[in-house]
């Protein structure tokens, strides 16, 4: 019997809907996953295998063929896991079939079953709502962040067992509380600018660079407090609107850089990659593009330490993003947009 499941792929730092297909096929114990895969979506059927069998299922004798459509979406990750796994179940109608009409299911399995964290939950669930779905099943520990989208049930899913109980109505899962900003404690600035003694000059620069978000270049010898100065920078920028934050948290989210503990970028973020960096680290790059250190200073500070140690091709490709607050990177396969709307603070000693 043919099942259906609805999970959720992210490009550059947008979410589409991929619909799961599994059937069974002619042969005995294999799985054959299709629809641009790569690797780690490949080996999902492995894991598939193991989480339904110890999870105290039986698996089905007969190979299994697995659909992720549209198949010119490039597909990533091992987030496929339990939609795959739930489609299994499905297919022996071990499940409602109408228990996942109106839901996404995003997650990845260990072998024994438990549901791993997930990158790129947020964006998920904001295309979850776009598209008129009305819950997602999430990873329990991504919940937080989910549950960031309002209008939204998010379901925390601990194990693949545990999802089938709330199914099947025998253990209900209670959705995540949505959050509030107001609620979610801030952390504290690691430097204050109140904490620097002295540099009053400095002080007042970086105070009008801050007011009008002006790039600014500090030069001076070893030691003087240029990079402690710089640090403290972000702690007198206004504080974010909650459209910046979740501006911020998705692009973090998308890298998989976003703390456990915090599901809302709060503090403006400051960046300080270091000069031996490539220019695709810095402005994103790769055979599927990432953000780099640009997008991931978006809303907040890049600071560039030893500012004339940077190769000239990376301090070049850094002309148009600063001018257009965001970059395009294009590849064969199409070309992704970031935002990159920083503010750079550069620092330098003063050489021969």
């Amino acid at each position: 019997m043919l099942s259906r499941i609805y999970s959720c792929a992210v490009v550059g730092l947008e979410g589409v809907i991929v619909e799961v297909e599994v059937d069974t096929s002619s042969g005995f114990g294999r799985a054959n996953i299709v629809g641009l895969p790569n690797a780690a979506v490949k080996e999902s059927s492995e894991r598939v295998q193991s989480a339904v069998k110890n999870s105290g299922f039986s698996y089905p004798r007969r190979s299994i063929i697995v659909n992720l459509a549209p198949a010119d979406v490039r597909k990533e990750g091992p987030t496929y896991d339990l939609p795959i796994a739930l489609g299994v179940l499905l297919m022996q109608m071990l499940v409602p079939l109408d228990s996942v009409k109106d839901a996404l299911v995003v997650g990845e399995l260990s072998l024994d079953g438990t549901v791993r964290h997930s990158k790129g939950i947020l964006p998920m669930a904001a295309t979850a709502r776009a598209e008129g779905y009305k819950q997602i099943f999430v990873p329990a520990v991504d919940a937080a962040e989910a549950a960031l989208i309002p209008d939204l049930d998010v379901i925390p899913v601990k194990s693949l067992s545990a999802l089938y109980k709330h199914l099947i109505g025998e253990k209900t899962i209670q959705p995540q509380t949505g959050l509030v900003m107001g609620t979610i404690p801030r952390p504290p600035n690691l430097t204050d600018f109140s904490d620097i003694k002295g540099q009053e000059h400095v002080k007042r620069a970086l105070e009008v660079a801050a007011a009008g978000s002006h790039n600014l270049l500090m030069m001076g010898p070893p030691g003087a407090g240029k990079t402690l100065i710089a640090r403290a920078v972000p702690s007198i920028l206004p504080d974010m609107s909650i459209d910046e934050a979740l501006d911020v948290t998705r692009i973090y989210s998308i890298s998989d850089q976003l703390p456990a503990d915090t599901p809302l970028m709060q503090l403006r973020p400051f960046r300080a990659p270091h000069h031996t960096i490539s220019h695709a680290g810095l402005v994103g790059g790769g055979n599927w593009p990432r953000p780099g250190e640009i997008s991931l200073a978006h809303r907040g500070v890049l600071f560039l330490d030893e500012f004339p140690e940077f190769g000239s091709r990376v301090l070049e490709v850094m002309r148009q993003p600063m001018e257009d607050k965001e970059v395009t990177i294009s590849r064969a396969q199409g070309s992704l947009t970031f935002p990159a709307n920083f503010q750079l603070i550069a620092a330098m000693n003063p050489c021969p």
